[in-house]
């Protein structure tokens, strides 16, 4: 498994993955995803995404990591906690000493060294911003924050990263019921009425 940045050629994947999990894709553009891929299958596994927030003349420029994905079979391997450090890695490498997340599982990312924000303490645009998160997934979201030097990587997502592989077996196979077709009063396109 290894983390990369999105090409243009995952943006159809990536508006299936979002509407498949239930994210939201404000202002989407697939330059700013990255994605987890394995290694030997080159299927795709996770994705997240750096937004940038302007701040108001005077006030300095905010990044959120959001959109944050991983398929169900490939749940619990650690694929999440590569993005998400993917993604501090790049804010750091732009310039940000602080990222922020707007979240309804705030616990899932306190274990990579998250805080709580309040929201009276969060930036203007993140505040404008957890306001429409709350509307699209409900009151439970809150903000986080973390320093980019402070970011903690649980050895044990190391370790199943490394050792990656999606859970179940073959894709169930197609029947005709599937697309809506009644295979006992059907006829074909080449039926020659035998």
């Amino acid at each position: 498994m290894y983390v990369r940045d999105a090409k243009n050629r995952d943006e159809a994947w990536l508006l299936d993955a979002i509407e498949q999990l239930g994210l939201d894709d404000v202002a989407f553009r697939s330059r700013d995803y990255v994605i987890a891929v394995d290694e030997e299958s080159g299927d795709r596994a996770g994705f997240g995404r750096l937004r940038l927030h302007r701040g108001d003349e005077g006030e300095a420029n905010r990044i959120e990591l959001t959109g944050i994905g991983v398929l169900p079979e490939w749940r619990d391997r650690g694929v999440g906690a590569h993005v998400v450090e993917r993604l501090v890695d790049t804010a750091a490498a732009d310039g940000f000493e602080t990222v922020y997340v707007l979240t309804d599982q705030p616990e899932y990312l306190t274990q990579f060294g998250f805080e709580r924000v309040d929201t009276d303490d969060l930036p203007p645009a993140l505040s404008d911003r957890l306001t429409e998160k709350r509307e699209f997934l409900g009151g439970g979201v809150v903000g986080l924050r973390l320093a980019v030097d402070e970011f903690e990587m649980p050895s044990r997502f190391r370790q199943a990263f490394k050792d990656a592989e999606p859970t179940g077996g073959d894709e169930p196979e197609e029947s005709a019921e599937d697309f809506g077709i009644d295979p006992d009063s059907a006829t074909y396109k080449y039926d020659t009425g035998r």
